[in-house]
């Protein structure tokens, strides 16, 4: 497969006018570009080198600074895009083009282009390596090539192609028939001058057709391709790439342009990609120097798409308010604008005509004012403006007209799709946790990536709970579903789950409750969960398994594996079902990986395959950089069918370990008087008498509390951490201690609890399963921490 994509690349660079093109990206921490991919070759001179200079003078370094497109036109036509997501810089494309230079739809192709592979390029990564990013961004752009003999009828296509057509791999026979019997039999003859080239045609040819996909649904794709001449009279053979999307040349005349752009405007998901479509349709086309796309919000004009980009290309007043990636204006600053808004007709002005301040410079040789309609209001308005003398012409007219339409729909369509996605981000992060803890003795690390396709939020989540300074529970889940109502279950499941915990029931005791929840909610969805409780100091985990997929381990020697947890069914099935536990024992060094099927299941992918895979990647990654192998297993980050969750933690094992002495209380008179003894005999043996007043105090004052406020049994605890002593008691209330609000002279009570508060250095109480426990901590004079 890797050999197929690249000859299909090669292809496309081709048509793009493209010689070779790379990839550089920032290392961390350095100031180079590094090459990390490359694909075709040069002809003469040297090789793409392998780093560059940042403050250099090349055509990367300059474009990756400046964060705008570099087209040059030299003896070697060269063209350096910027690569970046969200604002961030990620890297640089560099493309060398033939002797003719790069024509404006291959420019807006490689531009396209430029962003799929921002697309596949990570933020924040440490210094790149060679990584395949060329081949998969074309793939993500859905381009396929060919290449066609005539006198045999036989045709060599890519996957891409064959799933553009809709036609399956293995129902493919090689012949160009089975291809033509998916086109609509009116765009025929077009084809037939490509399949039955004459010598008059050799050279570059482009053409749009239409297919009838698998349910009957009907698709534009866009053909170019080149007839090479063979030995004899007749072509040797053609080559050629065909594309769904507008990346190739579109047809000149207004039926065409119409066409294209309905299609256009069907795929573009969000405002920035209508932008991108209304430039494309119509600068070039109309021969326009500016173009402005903007929305209207209350009594405001929000712009989001400007061609050029630069600010220095518009009004001065736009440049006082480019405060932001792009400015936004009162609409009573620009009278033109709000009369056309107004009116909701398109106005077109002439050469030479007086403008408001605010739209000075864009127009000087004519302006078109178009008002976006959509379901009865006006989303919006495009500017389209003439630095030469412009005549508007009847035909272009009737174009304006039909794109304002056009637009104004697609617009609104985009607005609500940007704030459905927005209000899904913001629930999700919500609803997940925004840090794990510190641990002492382990790292761990999450990551969460939602569905690449509908609303971007799902059911899947992770916790990482600190129960104490010794334990910690580990937790990931899936709600059935992918909608807002499996994310406000998520939402609900997470939360009860972490309660039980942090409550101190044992893991299948917190899992139970969390079943019984779920089945007594209002709904018919289940989830899935898989919950593990690790003891710091030893090692030892308990994993608890509802329907979910068994953990991961990866051993300190490098060898993975499956652990083998007795499960249970999902969360909100069976009230009374059981979940057992299932015991075991990590060495230092171990990473435990708790993942939801997204990662490892797709229609492509079976479920066991997808495990393989990621024990796979689990054992080469580096367990040194948690962060980083989590982002290795998420892998190139291409389509994913269903949201993804994954949680990683390395058991390095505790460097201090704790001392710990327990004493059960009995209900005798003279109970005190023994646990002050345990306590004395204790420290004596852990070598810390210093401690001893202040800690026998406090022993003193809350056993005694225990045993006068409190029914049941009674224990008393002692841990001895660095320079620390942990007093705790636990009792069978759940009544947190009350300290006095006024404390007299006549009273007979209450000043035990402000005295344990004065003596010791952290003082507090927490409830446990079954009661409470009230701890102090006390610092060792003289002892280092």
């Amino acid at each position: 497969m890797g050999g197929t994509l690249r000859t299909c690349l090669d292809r496309a660079l081709t048509f793009a006018g493209a010689t070779l093109a790379a990839v550089y990206a920032p290392g961390a921490g350095t100031r180079e570009l590094r090459l990390v991919d490359t694909s075709g070759s040069v002809s003469s001179g040297p090789a793409p080198p392998e780093r560059l200079p940042l403050s250099g003078d090349s055509p990367a370094a300059r474009a990756f600074r400046t964060d705008h497109p570099l087209w040059l036109t030299a003896e070697t036509p060269l063209g350096a895009l910027p690569l970046g997501v969200r604002g961030s810089r990620l890297g640089c494309l560099l493309v060398l083009g033939a002797a003719d230079g790069f024509e404006a739809e291959q420019r807006r192709f490689l531009e396209r282009y430029a962003d799929a592979v921002a697309a596949l390029l990570r933020p924040g990564a440490d210094p790149p390596t060679p990584t395949p990013l060329l081949a998969p961004a074309l793939r993500s752009l859905r381009v396929g090539s060919f290449v066609l003999s005539p006198d045999t009828g036989l045709i060599e296509a890519d996957d891409t192609l064959l799933d553009l057509v809709g036609i399956t791999p293995d129902d493919f026979d090689g012949k160009v028939d089975t291809l033509l019997a998916h086109a609509l039999p009116e765009d025929m003859h077009a084809l037939m001058s490509v399949l039955e080239p004459t010598t008059d045609a050799f050279g570059r040819r482009d053409l749009e057709f239409r297919v009838r996909g698998p349910t009957g649904e009907m698709r534009w794709l866009s053909l170019s391709c080149r007839a090479e001449p063979g030995a004899g009279d007749g072509p040797q053979q053609v080559l050629g790439v065909v594309t769904a999307t507008p990346v190739l040349r579109r047809g000149s005349d207004d039926v065409s342009r119409i066409q294209w752009l309905t299609a256009a405007l069907d795929d573009a998901a969000t405002v920035r990609d209508v932008g991108r479509v209304v430039v494309a349709a119509l600068r070039e086309p109309l021969g326009a120097d500016h173009v402005a796309l903007a929305a209207l919000q209350d009594d405001r004009v929000m712009v989001t798409a400007l061609d050029p980009p630069q600010p220095s290309a518009w009004p001065d007043v736009w440049r006082t308010e480019w405060r932001t990636e792009w400015p936004d204006a009162p609409l009573r600053a620009l009278p033109t604008l709000q009369a056309a808004l107004r009116d909701g007709r398109m106005d077109l002005w002439p050469a030479g005509t007086a403008l408001e301040a605010g739209l000075a410079g864009i127009g000087a040789g004519g302006l078109a004012v178009l008002p976006l309609p959509a379901k009865g209001q006006v989303a919006g308005v495009c500017l389209v403006g003439w630095d030469r003398p412009h005549e508007f012409v009847p035909e272009e007219r009737s174009l304006l007209t039909a794109t304002a339409s056009l637009v104004g729909q697609a617009l609104k369509r985009a607005h609500a799709h940007d704030a459905e996605q927005e209000l899904a981000t913001m629930l999700q992060r919500s609803l997940l946790p925004r840090r794990l803890p510190e641990l002492p003795g382990a790292t761990a690390v999450a990551r969460y990536l939602p569905a690449r396709r509908g609303l971007q939020v799902g059911g899947d989540w992770y916790d990482v709970i600190a129960l104490s300074e010794d334990r910690v529970a580990l937790v990931i889940g899936d709600v059935q579903g992918h909608s807002a109502g499996a994310a406000t279950i998520m939402g609900q499941m997470r939360t009860a789950v972490r309660a039980y915990a942090i409550e101190g029931h044992p893991p299948d005791v917190v899992v139970s409750h969390a079943n019984r929840l779920l089945v007594g909610m209002e709904t018919d969805l289940f989830a899935t969960c898989c919950y593990a409780e690790l003891d710091l100091e030893e090692g030892n985990v308990l994993f608890v398994r509802a329907g979910h997929l068994a953990p991961l381990l990866r051993l300190p020697d490098g060898a993975t594996e499956e652990v083998e947890v007795a499960g249970g069914p999902p969360l909100g099935v069976l009230a009374e079902a059981d979940f057992p536990m299932t015991a075991v024992e990590l060495a230092p060094g171990t990473i435990l990986a708790l993942v939801t099927d997204g990662l490892v299941e797709a229609a492509d992918l079976p479920l066991d395959e997808g495990m393989r895979r990621t024990r796979v990647a689990l054992a080469a990654a580096d367990p040194a950089h948690p962060g980083k192998m989590a982002d290795e297993l998420l892998g190139d980050g291409g389509r994913r069918e269903d949201d993804v969750a994954l949680l990683l933690l390395r058991y390095d094992g505790m460097e201090t370990r704790p001392i710990r002495a327990g004493w059960m209380v009995w209900r005798l008179p003279d109970a005190v008087m023994h646990a002050r003894r345990f306590t004395a005999r204790t420290l004596r043996r852990w070598k810390v008498p210093e401690a001893a007043d202040a800690v026998l105090l406090v022993v003193s004052e809350l056993v005694t509390n225990a045993l006068v406020h409190t029914q049941g049994p009674v224990r008393l605890d002692l841990v001895l951490r660095g320079d620390r002593v942990r007093v705790s008691v636990s009792d069978s209330s759940p009544r947190a201690p009350a300290k006095p609000v006024i404390v007299d002279w006549e009273a007979t009570g209450g000043r035990g609890l402000l005295l344990v508060e004065a003596m010791s250095d952290a003082f507090g109480s927490v409830p446990v399963a079954g009661g409470k426990q009230v701890w102090s901590e006390i610092a060792v004079p003289g002892r280092a921490p």
